[in-house]
């Protein structure tokens, strides 16, 4: 069974459908790439996946159960998490209220304490820097807060919208280190890219989205010898 499905998948802004037609899954452990340059609709579906935007049409499947209706609080309970592009922290908060923030409630309430020593062995940076404003910090740093609180709702799902934009290759190297270490220990990884092969190499399956459809899937490993991905994507 998938932990996550979208079939025939349309939403949009206005009269415009940005993304249409959408068909996507991603199994229980699996690391799945979703890539397509800038504008090709990456965000967008993320938005409609996470419950900030919308269905049009389609059908959206959270472990077997349509949750096309449920909102976005909903959806982060039921263990859909998303790391945002642009992060979206609290910059006057310390780097410990801001993961807090995240766990006020239920499940992430009870277990505060042992995802907070999750984060901090993942990301041991932060840990020093527990008590320090988050807009002090550098931009790789803020990213791991963000990855950070994303953690402390306890999700399955982690969805990671443009994690590499703005930052040194080292400091991604060091977050894409963590996050494969999260799927091995059975966390479902959706990564949303416009990098394409750093993609296609950290994940098991990807989907190539372009004006708003998905127009090549299969294995990450042979997309990255697809002759037509690597004309279009990696400049070959």
């Amino acid at each position: 069974m998938s932990a996550l499905r979208l079939k025939n998948v349309c939403t949009g802004y206005g009269p415009i459908d940005v993304v249409r037609g959408i068909d996507l899954d991603i199994a229980p452990g699996q690391r799945v790439a979703l890539v397509g340059s800038n504008g090709a609709g990456k965000s967008t579906l993320v938005r409609a996946i996470n419950g900030l935007l919308p269905l049009r049409e389609g059908r959206l499947e959270w472990g077997g159960e349509s949750i096309s209706s449920s909102s976005a609080p909903q959806r982060t309970r039921a263990g859909i998490a998303t790391v945002p592009e642009g992060r979206l922290l609290f910059p006057e908060c310390t780097v410990l209220e801001n993961l807090i923030a995240a766990a006020t409630y239920g499940e992430p309430k009870a277990h505060r304490t042992q995802s907070l020593e999750t984060v901090f062995e993942l990301f041991p940076r932060l840990h020093e820097r527990s008590k320090q404003t988050v807009g002090t910090l550098s931009g790789g740093e803020q990213q791991m807060v963000a990855i950070g609180r994303a953690l402390m709702t306890r999700p399955r799902l982690l969805i990671l919208d443009e994690p590499s934009i703005g930052l040194a290759p080292k400091v991604v190297a060091e977050i894409f280190d963590v996050l494969g270490r999260l799927a091995k220990s059975g966390f479902s990884l959706l990564l949303v890219e416009q990098n394409v092969q750093l993609s296609l190499r950290s994940t098991d399956f990807a989907y190539v989205l372009r004006q708003g459809q998905i127009v090549f899937s299969g294995e990450s490993s042979a997309l990255l010898d697809h002759p037509e991905v690597r004309r279009a994507y990696l400049g070959d």
